[in-house]
Order: C-alpha cells, then sequence, then structure tokens
C-alpha cells in the first residue's frame, strides 16, 4: 500500500488500523543528539484527547513505546519507531457495517482499489491514525528548535462552526453560547457539523519552499489535505483574492497572500484556512448502499464525534511541523552544497 510516507528528508511514515492491536509512526531523517523520551509527548496528546459532550467517548491514552532510534534518551540518527496501542478499540461494534458502505466514509473506495478493506471502524482510513501524525509532530517541532533563534509558533483556532463564524476558538477555549446551543440541537437529532479552521504560523523564517513543484504552500496543502476531514485548504485572503484588484492584493501592509510567496516564505506570518468537513457518522437513518448493490436504509450506532473543530486542531499542528521541518533540512542540505 503506497501513499504510507511523508516528506523528502524528514520522512514520516504511520501505520496500523484504528481498531487493530496499535497504530504507530515512524520518523526517518530525524538529526542525532536531540533529547526524546516519551514524555515530550504528553502535552500534544493531552490537547488531542477527547472531551465534552461533542467528541468521542473512545478514550485511548496513547502512551507512546518508543522501540528504536533513541538511545539513553537522545535521537540517534537512525529512525525513531513510536508505538501507540489500541487499549479502547472496540472493533465488534462494527460486525453489521462488514457488508453496507457508510456514505461519506472510504468503505466503497477502498474495496474498489485493494479489493477487499478493514471495516473495523474504517481500519486505516479512521480519525484515529493522526494519533500517529501527532506522535511525529512532537519530533517535528524539535527539529525546528534546532535551526531557528526565535521559536516557530504554530496557533490553530475555528473561525466558524456549524455554519456560524466565530472569533477565534482555540482547542482549550470554550464555546460560544450560541455555537454551542447550536450543536446540541445537531446532536440530538442525531447529526454532525463542519467548521473551518484557520492556522497562523509565525516567525518563519524567509527562504523555505522549493520551486516549482514542491511549493511550500503546495507542500503544506498535501499535508493538510491529507487529513481525513479536511476538503479544502486556502492561503491569506484565499477565494477573496478573485475579487481583488492588483492593488488591493499586493497592498504591503496586509498579508493577503499568507506569508508565501513564489512558493518561498517571505517572513510574514504563514496563514490558512482548513475546511472540516461534518463528521459521516451519524445517529440518523440514512440511504447507503450494501455490497450486493441494494440501497438500504440504516442508522450508524457507535462513539462518533458531532463536530471535528477541536480535535483536527493538533492534526492539523503536526503536519505543519512535518512540512517545516523537512523543509527547514531541505534548506540545510541546499546551503551546504553552496558552501
Amino acid at each position: 500500500m503506497s501513499g504510507n510516507t511523508f516528506g523528502i528528508i524528514f520522512r514520516v511514515t504511520t501505520f496500523g488500523e484504528s481498531h487493530g492491536a496499535a497504530i504507530g509512526v515512524v520518523v526517518d531523517g530525524c538529526p542525532a543528539g536531540i533529547p526524546l523520551t516519551s514524555e515530550d509527548f504528553t502535552a500534544a496528546f493531552n490537547t488531542a484527547k477527547p472531551s465534552g459532550v461533542f467528541e468521542t467517548v473512545r478514550r485511548e491514552p496513547n502512551t507512546p513505546e518508543i522501540l528504536s532510534g533513541v538511545f539513553e534518551g537522545t535521537t540517534l540518527g537512525t529512525p525513531i519507531a513510536v508505538l501507540l496501542h489500541n487499549t479502547d478499540a472496540r472493533p465488534h461494534d462494527y460486525d453489521t457495517l462488514k457488508d453496507i458502505y457508510r456514505p461519506g466514509h472510504a468503505d466503497f473506495a477502498y474495496e474498489a482499489k485493494y479489493l477487499r478493506r478493514d471495516w473495523r471502524g474504517g481500519g486505516r482510513a479512521s480519525g484515529r491514525e493522526a494519533a500517529a501524525r501527532i506522535a511525529a509532530g512532537v519530533i517535528a517541532k524539535k527539529v525546528l528548535a534546532l535551526y531557528t533563534r526565535v521559536p516557530i509558533t504554530i496557533e490553530a483556532a475555528a473561525i466558524e462552526i456549524a455554519g456560524l463564524p466565530c472569533k477565534p476558538v482555540s482547542a482549550s477555549d470554550e464555546l460560544p453560547v450560541e455555537i454551542s446551543a447550536k450543536l446540541t440541537a445537531i446532536k440530538q437529532v442525531g447529526d454532525s457539523a463542519g467548521a473551518i479552521v484557520q492556522c497562523t504560523v509565525r516567525n518563519v523564517p524567509a527562504g523555505l519552499g522549493e520551486p516549482v513543484f514542491d511549493k511550500l504552500e503546495a507542500e503544506l496543502a498535501k499535508a493538510v489535505l491529507s487529513i481525513g476531514s479536511v476538503k479544502g485548504i486556502a492561503f491569506g485572503a484565499g477565494f477573496q483574492l478573485a475579487r481583488m484588484s492588483g492593488s488591493e492584493a499586493n497592498a504591503l501592509d496586509k498579508n493577503h497572500h499568507g506569508g508565501i510567496a513564489g512558493g518561498i516564505s517571505d517572513g510574514k506570518d504563514i496563514v490558512f484556512q482548513a475546511v472540516i468537513k461534518p463528521v459521516p457518522s451519524i445517529a440518523q437513518e440514512q440511504l447507503m448502499e450494501n455490497s450486493s448493490g441494494e440501497r438500504i436504509t440504516y442508522a450508524i450506532t457507535g462513539r462518533h464525534d458531532v463536530c471535528l473543530y477541536r480535535r483536527v486542531m493538533p492534526v492539523i499542528d503536526a503536519m505543519v511541523a512535518i512540512v517545516l521541518a523537512d523543509m527547514m533540512l531541505r534548506q540545510q542540505t541546499f546551503r551546504n552544497r553552496l558552501r
């Protein structure tokens, strides 16, 4: 199965299925001598941990087991393997879905490609895979710290939830009352909602990016769009640029291009917005197809989120860090060749 590895120098490969024994990640290309212990992952996983009435009740501790690439608390420069056991999996909850293709999921697409699939919660296509990305993001941030005097910060916040625009809501913020009320109403009728999450990356040095096909925004777009719940991305002013004049778009005191020019960072904040689709697993009866081609009505049961606005933020954070770490190492390699 191709498509499991991301990056050129800082390479990230994830593995595992949602309701299998474990998921995990192998990070190759990390420089030697970086302090790394299992405790370094705690803060990131705490941020990603489901909480509240609008999120899944599946509780995975995500206690990382570092299998390789680290000795006496520092990286060796060899592949780092991190294992995350699935301790709260319930594979038998999905037995009735063995022959049903859920709308909005990858069930049919995976079977069309591989002629088989893991029906236990989506298998490889499940959002559970994102925990492996978060682990890689922790390592990526340590790489970035090696090459920057001023720390790069990545801030993700929802600017629209369930169709309601809002002031930025971070992963730790309380929901505005009107949004909480709308999500409650949506949950009561067994439905779900989408969101728009904005990411702002500060203190990125100018010069990161590889023209022509590996432009920084192209790599960021690929990374963010690879997250299962993301269906769109726009940088800076995004689609509003289509409505601007050239003089408006070029205003020096604005950042309409989102901190990237010609595919290379220009020293301004990198800003983009990601579209988060509604959770496809809903409790309402829906029209579906089974493996015999018959149309049936079925209501999905189980432990599912109402909206992913909060839980997607640490995943976006991780993927941005991974892209920047890879670009930073590529830049270092390029400059070394010039010497």
